[in-house]
């Protein structure tokens, strides 16, 4: 299991040249269900982000994402993924609220765990702001459905 922060910022290296081809800047979250892939920051100036398909990664490290060959890395165009990015754009997963199927806020929103062997998500790590995260730590809150989300606020089952 493996939490987006972990691999946020980590080089996308091909395993067989050896050649980085940026870094991962963001997640996306497939109907709240999912890891659908991460979006890739391209080395080099006036470049778009790439999109790297979780199915394309061969292995996730302490120090790089591998894959196997960048003909599975392509163009992002944010306009086709119907996926939900965790930090990008105005419907952002991070900082949104997190209320259960029974009308109960858990918290913010701040990190989300997945199985890295298919990119099911497993759990989100809310926050209740810093004085209680001091207090008594984040929480882990594990799901049993997908996630859904709103304009203000995401509704998932626990």
């Amino acid at each position: 299991m493996r939490t987006f922060s972990t691999v946020e910022g980590l080089p996308v290296i091909e395993q067989a040249s050896g050649i980085e081809c940026g870094h991962v800047l963001d997640v996306l979250v497939d109907r709240g269900e999912r890891i659908s892939g991460f979006v890739i920051d391209k080395k080099g100036w006036l470049n778009h982000h790439l999109f790297l398909p979780i199915s394309a990664v061969a292995s996730f490290g302490y120090d790089g994402v591998m894959v196997e060959n960048f003909k599975d890395v392509y163009r992002y165009d944010r306009k086709n993924h119907h996926a939900h990015p965790l930090k990008l754009g105005k419907r952002r997963l991070q900082g949104i609220s997190l209320l259960t199927t029974e009308g109960e806020k858990v918290g913010l929103v701040e990190d989300v765990y997945f199985d890295e062997e298919v990119g099911t998500i497993v759990g989100y790590e809310v926050t209740d702001g810093l004085v209680a995260d001091l207090v008594d730590g984040r929480k882990v809150v594990k799901t049993k459905g997908p996630l859904v989300v709103g304009k203000d606020r995401a509704i998932v089952s626990i």
